[in-house]
């Protein structure tokens, strides 16, 4: 089997499919900017940005996984620059993972992946593209900074779908190995909640007492929200709608917080 090559590979999702192919029997092989010692997996000094080092780390891999993310509005020139080098080297298959709702939402960021998915689907490569709700890591974080004030403001009328990191993972694992299967099935969390409820969740797993309140948001974005953009269509693992229920995860965000802050 030929070298699975994993962009962003040190990253909250990146290192989880890292350990998911490796349990797997896959070799992988983790391009990062930085040396790194060699361990279970191997390692390819390369920046998507830059192009250093890129057509090395691509070389004899069969199928890359792009976890990476840049900052800086960056992304579509990396995501560019590995389609053509991909292509070079004669990658079989690409898989993509980006975000449910970059369609919908017209967040900077969304329009961002939307465009890298464009160029993945248009590269002549085998591809898969897999779009996961927001991970529980990330909705954890948000609150956590949210409710550093007195009172912790949320949008009114805004639910999200959480998922856990690993499940996304695991599934990003077994995409790989299958091959190129073109728009994956959307994967979210099980349960669709109001932001207020995860966020009083939150509050009760890190001991915090703070007024929860919801406030209106304006513009296009937070009317996309509002209306589900952001979650998967038919609800948690496509129920209500027709056909086999979609893959989906089983770690609520009430799970997660248990887990991460135990009592």
């Amino acid at each position: 089997m030929r070298p699975i090559l994993v962009t962003g590979g040190t990253g909250t999702l990146g290192r989880v499919v890292v350990r998911r192919l490796l349990s797997r029997g896959c070799p992988v092989r983790v391009l990062s900017r930085q040396a790194h010692t060699p361990g279970e997996h191997g390692w390819a000094v390369g920046d998507l940005v830059t192009g250093r080092g890129v057509e090395a780390a691509l070389s004899g891999a069969g199928t890359v996984v792009h976890c990476a993310t840049t900052h800086g509005g960056r992304d579509v020139a990396a995501t560019r620059r590995l389609v053509e080098a991909a292509g070079g080297a004669g990658v079989s298959h690409l898989l993509y993972v980006s975000i449910v709702g970059v369609d919908r939402v017209p967040l900077g960021y969304y329009r961002t992946k939307a465009e890298c998915e464009r160029l993945v689907v248009e590269s002549g490569l085998g591809w898969t593209v897999l779009r996961a709700t927001q991970f529980h890591d990330l909705v954890a974080r948000v609150l956590d900074g949210l409710s550093k004030a007195p009172v912790l403001l949320v949008p009114r009328g805004v639910a999200l779908q959480p998922v856990d990191v690993r499940e996304v993972a695991e599934r990003v694992a077994q995409l790989a190995e299958a091959g190129p299967v073109g728009r994956a099935d959307d994967f979210g969390g099980p349960e669709v909640r109001p932001v207020e409820v995860l966020a009083a969740e939150f509050l009760r797993a890190r001991g915090r007492r703070r007024p929860v309140l919801r406030t209106p948001l304006p513009g296009g974005t937070a009317r996309a929200l509002r209306a589900g953009g952001n979650l998967v269509a038919g609800g948690p693992g496509g129920v209500g709608s027709p056909g086999a229920a979609r893959p989906a995860g089983r770690t609520t965000f009430a799970e997660f917080l248990a887990e991460r802050y135990p009592a």
